[in-house]
């Protein structure tokens, strides 16, 4: 249920560049083009005009790679690293066609991930006297799970499942087509054979506690106040202290902590990736 590693074949992550970066140039840079020598070479720098914690920079390096195999780029700092404003982080030398070329897509890489980090370690931090652990949700850029996932961890954060292949999460309408909490989770032990834990949602203490019954592994406690989930961990505590228990729903950095004071294991966060503010990064030529 909770990814440890994130794993993906250089394949796939080129793939997804090449997407973006043929979205972007096309059938050419007509403004490079029409305005720079083919001959021309420089040596550009990343630049951040805040304080965040970098993210991406494997992935904008093979940006210029695909672009162009002999652009040199040069890392700085290493994703998870917070960097001030005003810091350099990186350096991309070689042909000014082809540093221009990968220009946008890098950047847009770098500002997307460096802003889900930087957000990320702000719930990390804020959290840092609990033990509940700070995990993100499916709530991604379709087509760019990867990479946003990718970033939670740069960020401190840890990954909730991938996608619906690698966990169970049975939520309300899972329950309302089965037929219930208790035939819902019969279903799914008896038909998954075992391979996954079994998350259950629970809206209230009495959802909780048919879950409980059922045999949920993992109970995940959603859209429930901060006394609510203190009443909920209570119960779970008592009858089966080996269950996990994650909060959800509604959470952000003002009432995080208090979430967190319940005794819950895990928090996830939507926001960190459904919501973030990207990061004002710049390339320079120099």
């Amino acid at each position: 249920m909770f990814t440890k590693s994130i794993k993906f074949s250089s394949a796939y992550i080129d793939a997804v560049i090449k997407n973006a970066l043929n979205e972007d140039i096309g059938s050419g840079d007509v403004t490079t083009l029409s305005l720079i020598p083919e001959s021309r070479r420089s040596t550009a720098v990343f630049i951040v005009k805040e304080s965040c914690v970098i993210a991406g920079l494997p992935f904008a390096k093979r940006a210029f790679e695909l672009v162009d195999p002999r652009v040199k780029f040069s890392m700085l700092h290493r994703d998870g690293e917070r960097v001030k404003r005003g810091s350099i982080f990186a350096r991309v030398s070689g042909r000014t066609g082809s540093i221009l070329a990968a220009e946008r897509v890098a950047l847009n890489l770098l500002q997307r991930m460096s802003g889900i980090a930087t957000m990320t370690a702000e719930y990390v931090k804020a959290v840092r006297r609990y033990k509940a652990e700070i995990t993100d949700t499916r709530k991604t850029v379709p087509g760019l799970r990867f990479f946003d996932k990718y970033a939670v961890r740069a960020g401190g954060g840890r990954n909730h499942r991938f996608g619906l292949f690698d966990g169970i999460l049975i939520k309300d309408n899972h329950i309302e087509a089965a037929g219930g909490v208790k035939m819902a989770v019969e279903l799914m032990k008896k038909n998954s054979g075992r391979r996954f834990k079994t998350e259950v949602e629970a809206t209230n203490i009495s959802e909780t506690k048919e879950a409980l019954s059922a045999g949920a592994d993992i109970i995940m406690l959603d859209n429930m106040t901060p006394a609510e989930m203190r009443k909920a961990v209570a119960v779970i505590r008592s009858e089966n202290p080996k269950a996990l228990i994650e909060a959800s729903g509604g959470i952000n950095l003002k009432n995080v902590q208090g979430v967190a004071a319940t005794g819950v294991d895990l928090i996830s966060i939507g926001a960190l990736t459904h919501s973030v503010r990207a990061v004002d990064v710049s390339l320079e030529i120099r």
